[in-house]
């Protein structure tokens, strides 16, 4: 049987099985699983290899690229800035970024941002990996293109974008970039075991584990106009996010590296009432808004029902199928990241669950991750 190493309460020992069978039967190769409960730890575990020829050990200290579940720390960012008075989320988001302003963008409020609905979903414009990673050029192309559909009328999934439109604000703001302020102001405060970079220095480089291709990538033919546009514009690939100018860019979006401990124990903040292990980041009544509805109904981009809050996903009708019955009626701020990896921060149960892997598999809501959370919720009954 696989080993797995780390700590694990007797109550959440359904999590570490889970955890275990995925790596025995090969559905993992290097993974690892946290809980935490009223911001305390209650699991934090790992195991398997960091690297494809199985020579490497998964460390304690070990942290991987987890795509889209980066938006999940944009989010937390955002609602900083907002519970300090700095950002206003009914605000035009010209007031803090005046070039904004241009082809019908001038009533695009920050929520809309936040709750991917501004109509901004991505790129008119073709887009190479270098640019995406350009953030003052790709910032650039942002502000003067026009919306894809009236701001604050439809849903649409803002892939990449919505980490650049967040860093801009953030920018103008705070004088650092998103990537500087989650560091300083989230991280810096939770303390070492917050290991989770938007943007990744070299001293990083020797211990992050690469993502491991378990099946094809995506065709981007299979998707609408929209999907294309915001999803595969450009295409970025698990090979792509080994390279050294990928992980150094800060895209708020999609680049984030980290594990299952510092994505549980920073989302906790969001789950727990703004506070853990006496830190305070942020008011119960901004916690809410993470959860407080700014669109609903079959996303344009996604093609699938969802309902997005303030930079978290809400809900979905498939979320009982997802999480399983003990998760229904409650109110949850969640996202996971192409590939399996997700963060569960649960506000009724004040629970936050997260799973990050190294085997990389195309497609959205991996069984994997949800697996884990459907232990966890076990646990608690």
């Amino acid at each position: 049987m696989a080993e797995i190493h780390g700590t694990c309460s007797d109550r959440f020992s359904g999590v570490r099985d889970v955890l275990s069978q995925y790596l025995d039967s090969g559905a993992d190769i290097g993974a690892s699983a946290a809980v935490f409960v009223e911001g305390e730890p209650v699991v934090d575990i790992w195991g398997g290899f960091a690297d494809p020829d199985f020579t490497k050990p998964w460390e304690r200290d070990t942290i991987t690229h987890v795509f889209s579940l980066t938006k999940t720390m944009t989010a937390i960012s955002a609602l900083v800035l907002i519970d300090r008075g700095e950002l206003d989320p009914d605000a035009p988001v010209a007031r803090y970024w005046p070039e904004f302003a241009q082809n019908g963008k001038e009533d695009v409020l920050v929520r809309h941002v936040l709750g991917h609905t501004s109509g901004v979903a991505g790129w008119s414009e073709p887009l190479s990996v270098e640019d995406l990673c350009d953030l003052e050029k790709s910032t650039a192309m942002l502000a003067r293109q026009a919306p894809w559909w009236k701001p604050g009328t439809a849903l649409g999934y803002h892939a990449f974008s919505t980490g650049h439109m967040v860093n801009a604000l953030t920018s103008r703001i705070t004088g650092r970039t998103l990537g500087q302020f989650f560091a300083e102001e989230i991280c810096a405060p939770l303390g070492p075991d917050a290991d989770f970079h938007i943007g990744t220095g070299p001293e990083c480089d020797d211990r992050i584990s690469p993502l491991i291709m378990g099946n094809p990538a995506a065709d981007p033919s299979q998707h609408n106009d929209l999907a294309r546009m915001a999803l595969f514009n450009p295409l970025i690939t698990p090979v792509i996010s080994r390279t050294v100018p990928w992980r150094r860019a800060e895209i708020g979006g999609a680049n984030g590296h980290g594990n299952a401990r510092a994505a549980a124990l920073i989302q906790s903040v969001v789950a727990n009432g703004g506070e853990v292990g006496g830190v305070r980041l942020l008011s119960e009544k901004t916690c809410a808004l993470a959860v407080q509805e700014q669109g609903s109904g079959m996303d344009l981009i996604m093609d699938a029902p969802l309902s997005w809050g303030m930079g978290y996903c809400t809900g979905s009708p498939l979320l009982e199928q997802l999480f399983g019955p003990r998760i229904v009626g409650h109110r949850i701020a969640f996202w996971g990241g192409g590939g399996g990896s997700m963060v569960v921060a649960d506000l009724d149960a004040r629970m936050t669950v997260a799973y990050v892997m190294n085997r990389w598999l195309a497609g959205s809501f991996d069984a994997r991750s949800c697996g884990i959370v459907q232990a966890a919720y076990e646990a608690i009954g």
